[in-house]
């Protein structure tokens, strides 16, 4: 029964957290412009969010091309940071699930939050927003893992960049 319960707080907190946050007035402000170096940061508008986009870097995971951005901005213990990733198949293996978390590769004291497709016309982009541990881990990355068509799941991690 804990697990169940534990599983349904929280999906229940990540979908609160993600409305909340999508539909935030306050993202929708213009951010204050800050001195940071233009080989890591876009200046493009993504859909839902305001201010520069902080490109994290292309790494390949499994068979998967996978390129992760998130929202500017620091990362804080116990809120949660807007993260987008791109998953381009290079073999006839799909991606079936893909789900970030913020932490250590063995998650403790992370929650691994499910992404999914924020605008149609691009379906390998996936969005969500990862919660950050409270206390942030030493060697704390963002974890992608993707799970395949054929059931195998494949993980790989990016540094945040934090500011």
């Amino acid at each position: 029964m804990f697990n169940k319960a534990h599983l349904f707080i929280t999906l229940t907190l990540t979908f609160s957290f993600t409305l909340i946050g999508c539909n935030s007035e306050e993202e929708t402000k213009p951010q204050p412009k800050t001195e940071q170096s233009s080989s890591n940061v876009s200046h493009h508008h993504v859909a839902g969010h305001g201010g520069a986009v902080i490109q994290l870097g292309t790494s390949n995971i499994g068979s998967f091309n996978v390129t992760a951005t998130r929202d500017e901005g620091p990362i804080i213990a116990g809120k949660d940071a807007p993260i987008d990733v791109t998953v381009v198949p290079s073999t006839d293996e799909t991606a079936i699930a893909v789900r970030f978390w913020i932490g250590t590769e063995d998650g403790v004291g992370s929650i691994k939050t499910k992404a999914g497709i924020e605008n149609p016309a691009e379906p390998n982009r996936l969005h969500t927003h990862a919660i950050v541990p409270n206390p942030i881990p030493t060697g704390c990355q963002l974890w992608v893992e993707i799970e395949t068509n054929n059931r195998d799941k494949v993980t790989g991690a990016f540094d945040l960049n934090s500011e």
